[in-house]
């Protein structure tokens, strides 16, 4: 059990022909599914995992097979720790840092603790114990109330959430207030900016990421460049955009200069880094990053069909589209692992925005729902 960062770098470090994991990421874990990263570490392209599915489809079910002699390697797991531990040496902290981290009792529980306290970080460990089916229940980055609670009740400088694979991070600042990916790339954009360590001054997000950012980066002369929800296209972008630094507002966050994918732990230190470097709480870091009202709304559907054959789901989009005007947005898509769609509207008055939440979601439930 490891993080699917750890795949992607230890394929490519090692030479590897392929990476496969098998992660429920941040869902329970009947909802498993296969992430597949090519030799350079780097996740498939939609169009190899199209013609995997088709040669699996039309495929002769009873194949024989010769049975693989598979052995597992400890020495990998070390590698990873060594590799996230020397991105982090050259880091020292006037006074002592104390963290709680949430593992979701996922991939990072015999992971994240020790590299943290190897560092010498105080740390403090919650749900760390997987038995295989807890994992991400009630708890890690969908729910960080209660890593909320322990950072303050515990007096911590800062929390972390990682989700079940530990490739994305939520923070809790020390005052208890819940940060999210918008955030990250807000910091470590603007710190990557001052070392001059960040390419072409554009940062990589998604549709999903907060108008906020977008404006908070135009205040620092960088621009911000949308795709598609999903980080393996947030890469293809970084890669076509020459940026080094892109990511999710849901915690995803991409260090194109030292890992091809999202890295949970490897963000958490990058983030301490910042921490050490200006000698200043994470509150402090976040306070002229302005989020405008966001709300995100799940419909549960019973098919996955295209908006576009629904004339009065799409009208229903453009008549919010026009409301919101230029000070607002709306984005619908759906879910790549749930039967889900993920209505996402924001706009600087919360009671509009959440007037036309629920006329899109009652259009899409009166043609797809349940």
């Amino acid at each position: 059990m490891i993080p699917t960062s750890a795949i992607s770098f230890l394929t490519k470090e090692h030479g590897f022909s392929a990476g496969i994991v098998i992660s429920a990421s941040h869902n329970p874990y009947e909802d498993n599914g296969i992430k597949i990263f090519s030799s350079q570490g780097i996740k498939i392209p939609d169009s190899w995992e199209e013609k995997i599915e088709e040669a699996i489809r039309k495929g002769t079910e009873n194949i024989s097979r010769e049975k693989a002699n598979i052995s597992p390697q400890k020495t990998y797991s070390q590698d990873y720790m060594g590799f996230l531990k020397n991105r982090f040496s050259h880091v020292s902290f006037q006074n002592k840092i104390k963290v709680v981290l949430d593992c979701s009792n996922g991939a990072s529980s015999s992971f994240a603790p020790k590299v943290f306290s190897d560092l010498g970080v105080e740390t403090i460990a919650l749900n760390d114990t997987p038995d295989g089916k807890n994992i991400n229940v009630a708890c890690g980055s969908l729910y960080p109330q209660t890593l909320a609670q322990q950072v303050v009740e515990n007096k911590a400088d800062f929390g972390v959430a990682y989700d079940g694979d530990a490739d994305r991070a939520i923070w809790v600042d020390e005052k208890g207030r819940v940060l999210n990916g918008d955030h990250t790339l807000f910091v470590l954009s603007r710190y990557m900016k001052e070392k001059g360590l960040l390419k072409s001054n554009t940062v990589v997000a998604t549709t999903m990421s907060n108008i906020g950012l977008e404006k908070a980066l135009e205040d620092i002369g960088l621009k911000l460049f949308r795709t598609q929800v999903g980080d393996k296209y947030v890469l293809e972008q970084m890669m076509k955009s020459n940026a080094n630094l892109g990511g999710e507002q849901s915690g995803h966050t991409i260090f194109l200069d030292e890992c091809s994918t999202g890295d949970g732990m490897l963000t958490s230190l990058k983030m301490l880094e910042v921490m050490a470097a200006q000698d200043l709480p994470l509150s402090k870091l976040v306070e002229n990053f302005k989020e405008f009202p966001q709300l995100l709304v799940n419909v549960r559907v019973l098919r996955k069909v295209e908006f576009s054959r629904f004339p009065e789901i799409m009208n229903t989009m453009k008549e919010i589209e026009s409301s919101l005007g230029e000070s607002g947005r709306i984005n619908i898509r759906y879910s790549g692992t749930e039967p889900v769609v993920r209505i996402m509207i924001e706009g600087p008055d919360k009671a509009e925005i959440e007037s036309c939440a629920r006329q899109m979601a009652d259009a899409i439930h009166k043609y797809l729902g349940k």
